[in-house]
């Protein structure tokens, strides 16, 4: 398994206290990413891996139930802890249905808040289920795309929903060039005209998991003026 400290994703637009839980979160050995738009969190979700979301619910713009629907349509699995200064049942009930794994209220005891960051983060590693269909191989790595996990040669990851459409659109056009407007549509739901560097950051962060060497990739590919292709490289398939 990868010895990488877990990815905490911050979003709290509450300055003084997000500093304090980011300090807080490092002291214990997590690395923490903080944003403080919902905008800015589901930016950041969608090229970047977090173990854990921690969501404030009275943010500028998006709030922070429409940040978890949108995160659960990305991602059905990670963890995400809303703090909230609302105290009532009602928003309680909210941010559960919302997807949220659990609730804890403004101010808060930073032991309390620290036993479920780490709760949390412990019982979603428990959940690795086993691949029980056969893998895709290439190189150094196999990727089971039903179970949602890669085996690669810094070790074994879990994948998110959106990196699993990615790959199984990859493996589907071996060999083809894909235009970044047929990944950002099929992936993301993006119109074919929508500007964004949300795409080369996810095949940056794809070809850290999978290439030898990162700089000089032999997976995915870039075609310039085009968009990207896959390749199984030279001793795994034809070229």
């Amino acid at each position: 398994m990868s010895e990488e400290k877990p990815h905490i994703l911050l979003v709290e637009d509450e300055m003084h206290l997000a500093r304090g839980i980011c300090f807080n979160l490092e002291q214990e050995g997590y690395r923490v990413s903080h944003v403080e738009t919902g905008e800015a969190a589901l930016e950041r979700f969608s090229y970047d891996r977090f173990a854990l979301v921690i969501l404030d619910v009275m943010l500028p713009g998006m709030d922070g139930f429409a940040v978890c629907k949108e995160i659960r349509k990305a991602d059905s699995r990670v963890p995400v802890l809303i703090l909230t200064a609302r105290s009532e049942e009602g928003d309680r009930i909210t941010g559960l249905a919302s997807g949220a794994d659990d609730y804890l209220t403004k101010p808060f005891n930073l032991n309390e808040f620290l036993l479920r960051v780490q709760g949390m983060l412990r019982r979603s590693a428990w959940y690795r289920p086993e691949p029980v269909e056969e893998g895709y191989r290439f190189g150094d790595n196999e990727v089971f795309l039903l179970s949602y996990h890669a085996r690669t040669a810094q070790g074994e990851i879990d994948l998110t929903d959106l990196e699993v459409k990615m790959l199984a659109l990859f493996f589907r056009k071996e060999g083809e060039a894909i235009p970044r407007r047929t990944l950002l549509e099929s992936v993301w739901g993006y119109s074919s005209d929508t500007e964004t560097r949300t795409l080369d950051n996810f095949i940056v962060r794809l070809r850290k998991y999978f290439e030898p060497d990162p700089a000089t990739p032999v997976y995915f590919q870039t075609v310039r003026g085009v968009g990207y292709r896959f390749k199984r490289g030279p001793g795994t398939g034809d070229l």
